[in-house]
């Protein structure tokens, strides 16, 4: 759900705009009366392109039987073979590159060697058939391109890689969010019958393990050097389901020297006997997410240097409530992380929590509850205006991907990441270069998480991808120029510096594969 926290109004005014898009982008959802057997005959849907760098593209897919629907109103899933024609001519894609598998109904292509800034078409089929759009018509957006090019046909489609960041590389970060283990129903809201809630298919894993597990190996696998959890680390914050999450994220590495949480309104103190072994909350209740996280007195917010950038974590619901708020930083948390903000301006820093400062182009209502406590975002983007070091603020809650640009602090890009646990379901890759950074979304690929990402695709009507998906390419994938030059490389024991391994395998903990040099890096500093 937007925000986790859609209300009975918010439903009403949406409702209004979701009737209003065209009859054929709906019927498919509305249109409970037919229901067609389903037959050998395969179709394609759902074309996206996910992940855009200055050498690779990353276009995803599903393939269904004709006709058929099942109980979630989408097509029966049904293998088939899958392919993308592509190269720089519209009529001459004479290249052509394939999947993860052979047959299957989650397709995930990748296309390799590209050159920056230039422009290619490309054209995915399966069963003979051109892969059509993700439709949006609630939004004005494009889910397969950079450009127009072939919309509202069956294709080719267009898109042009960006330019590197300038600059050396010197290390990537995995950021992501919305985790929410020990979650059973997806998209679930009591208020409204309408919102039918996602089930994981009986017989398989827990989905938010599906996907927590996926992401994590995927993470390592680009060759992320640190781990960024911006919140809602679980559903309620049960105990079984906080070391749940900290197991599965161990895969990574170590807890805050590889991996880093924040607090998310889900992990807020609760009250009832499940929590009762925990902590006495600050506001309310038992607070176990403090005791798995934060143990002892430590402060559930810290900065930490990674190499000369300093990383800013804050708790964004450390203030009493239900959860279904705005968020707030306490006064004391408030004033700590003023004062931080206005020390070394000129460090390079980025900041990451749970509720954004600003939601802005959704297709759904946007209440307060969707961010920062108004008063504190203000405050906050006019002490960041004041900040050059300061490029980057992630955020989760909205469970969407969007890049925004406040005209109060231009100098900063705001980056919301759609939801690890559902649908688009994945992570962005933080390359930091010493001139700029780039930052790429990346589903999250393994058999189960595919198929549970395409599954949960059909929360709120069907019309999930037109808010969760992000509106553009650029909403979940951008290049930005800053001077991060004072941020030390990662270097390999020879003292070279360590190369991206973006597609290249590596173990569960992000370390190069078995049999080369382990990566020197200096011991992080932590203060909170």
């Amino acid at each position: 759900m937007p925000g986790c926290d859609f209300t009975r109004r918010d439903f009403l005014r949406w409702s209004a705009v979701a009737l209003a898009a065209p009859v054929a982008g709906r019927a498919a959802i509305f249109d409970d009366a037919f229901a067609a057997a389903a037959t050998t005959s395969v179709s394609p849907a759902n074309l996206e392109l996910v992940t855009l760098t200055e050498d690779r593209a990353i276009i995803t897919w599903y393939t269904g039987y004709t006709g058929s629907k099942d109980e979630l109103g989408r097509m029966e899933p049904a293998p088939a073979d899958g392919h993308v024609a592509w190269g720089t001519d519209p009529a001459r894609l004479n290249r052509v590159a394939t999947g993860l598998s052979d047959s299957t109904p989650y397709h995930y292509v990748e296309l390799t060697g590209l050159e920056p800034g230039r422009t290619y078409y490309y054209q995915a089929r399966s069963g003979g058939k051109p892969v059509p759009p993700t439709p949006f018509t609630l939004i004005t957006g494009n889910a397969v391109g950079t450009s127009t090019f072939g919309l509202g046909t069956t294709g080719p489609y267009s898109f042009t890689t960006p330019h590197p960041p300038p600059g050396s590389f010197l290390f990537a970060i995995a950021l992501c969010n919305d985790l929410h283990m020990g979650e059973l129903v997806a998209g679930l809201n009591s208020n409204f019958p309408q919102f039918v809630g996602i089930r994981q298919v009986p017989g398989l894993p827990p989905y938010p393990e599906v996907m927590l597990e996926s992401l994590v190996d995927d993470a390592g696998a680009l060759g992320a050097n640190f781990l960024l959890a911006a919140g809602d680390i679980t559903a309620e914050a049960v105990p079984v389901d906080l070391s749940r999450a900290g197991q599965l994220l161990a895969r990574f590495g170590a807890y805050r020297s590889d991996y880093f949480v924040t607090r998310g309104n889900h992990d807020r103190a609760h009250t009832g006997a499940a929590y009762a072994s925990c902590r006495v909350g600050q506001w309310q209740g038992n607070d176990c997410f403090h005791d798995q996280f934060f143990p002892g007195d430590e402060p559930t917010y810290f900065s930490r240097d990674l190499q000369g950038l300093r990383v800013i974590g804050i708790d964004t619901y450390d203030k009493p409530g239900g959860g279904g708020d705005a968020g707030a930083l306490s006064p004391d948390q408030f004033a700590w992380f003023r004062s931080q903000l206005a020390t070394d301006r000129d460090q390079p820093t980025m900041v990451f929590g749970h509720h954004p400062l600003i939601v802005e182009g959704s297709p759904f209502p946007v209440a307060a509850s969707n961010t920062l406590d108004a008063t504190q975002a203000a405050t906050i983007l006019g002490d960041y205006a004041a900040n050059p070091g300061l490029f980057l603020h992630h955020a989760g809650h909205t469970h969407r991907n969007k890049r925004t640009i406040s005209p109060l602090a231009p100098g900063v890009t705001h980056q919301e990441i759609g939801a690890g646990k559902e649908y688009p379901g994945g992570f962005s890759l933080l390359r930091l270069h010493t001139g700029g950074f780039a930052l790429n979304f990346y589903k999250t690929r393994s058999d189960l998480a595919r198929q549970w990402s395409e599954r949960s695709r059909q929360e709120i009507l069907g019309f999930w991808p037109q808010f969760a998906l992000g509106a553009s390419v650029s909403d979940r994938n951008t290049v930005a120029a800053h001077d991060l030059s004072a941020v030390r490389p990662i270097r390999a024991a020879t003292g070279t510096t360590q190369p991206s391994t973006a597609g290249s395998p590596t173990t569960p903990s992000g370390a190069p594969p078995a049999g080369a040099a382990a990566p020197v890096v200096a011991q992080p500093t932590f203060t909170g």
